[in-house]
């Protein structure tokens, strides 16, 4: 055992974006593999992507050490897989197992509005935020555990629709805020005990409700296909004023 004062050697990062590309690479193949056998249907399998990825993603940046490069070679793993979505939506690479986990209708084509938006996204926060920056965890664990979950429970929980964007519900719209502030508040506990934030966990409490409301009611608006932008810059603008 490590005694007290004994600290594990700082792990390489080029080591760290093999092992977070890897991680994240299982993670998406089982998804796809799952949604190929029929286990589970397509369209939950492309939530559970959505819910997924970015805490795994975002949790692997802990094994980072705090270098310049880190944010850029952390970066690369969104944006290779992003590029790989990209090429399948045009059909320039054949993958069908990834087009039945990530399109509603089977068309490879859906790729390139969603997933590939969600990707742009995470490539964009690690970028300008990293984890140096309380702004860009709330933006990606909303999109994630918010809007992730919003079709989910929203689909599967009937009650009224909102007046102001008929395809969505109230039980969808309070998914949004709960899942997104939930997660959110989740890791920040992690990074608290990694000792990579300084806490206590408490004081993000009425930051984070803020900026999921915010989200929440950005999310409610009728846009279609561009959420994970639109959450995302959401959650980002307010994170600057609340932060």
């Amino acid at each position: 055992m490590l005694s007290y004062l004994e600290q594990p050697a700082p792990m390489s990062p080029y080591l760290a974006t093999l092992l977070t590309f890897v991680v994240a690479v299982a993670f998406l193949r089982l998804m796809d593999f799952l949604a190929q056998r029929g286990v589970i249907e397509s369209r939950l399998s492309r939530k559970f992507i959505h819910i997924g990825t970015g805490p795994i993603f975002v949790l692997c940046w802990l094994m980072f050490t705090d270098v310049f490069i880190s944010r850029w070679l952390a970066a690369l793993v969104p944006l290779v897989i992003t590029l790989q979505f990209a090429l399948v939506g045009l059909g320039i690479v054949k993958d069908e197992a990834a087009v039945k986990a990530m399109s509603r209708s089977g068309d490879p084509r859906e790729i390139l509005r969603g997933p590939l938006f969600y990707g742009i996204v995470f490539v964009a926060v690690t970028l300008i935020y990293w984890k140096d920056s309380l702004i860009g965890i709330p933006a990606l664990m909303i999109l994630c555990g918010g809007d992730g979950i919003a079709d989910i429970v929203g689909r599967r929980v009937k009650s009224p629709k909102l007046f102001w964007s008929p395809e969505k519900s109230v039980a969808g719209s309070l998914s949004v805020f709960v899942g997104g502030w939930a997660l959110t508040m989740l890791i920040f506990a992690v990074y608290v005990w990694m000792g990579a934030f300084s806490g206590p966990v408490t004081r993000f409490v009425l930051p984070v409700t803020w900026v999921a409301l915010g989200a929440t009611l950005v999310e409610s608006l009728p846009f279609k296909d561009i959420d994970n932008l639109t959450i995302a810059l959401a959650c980002a603008v307010i994170g600057h004023f609340v932060f």
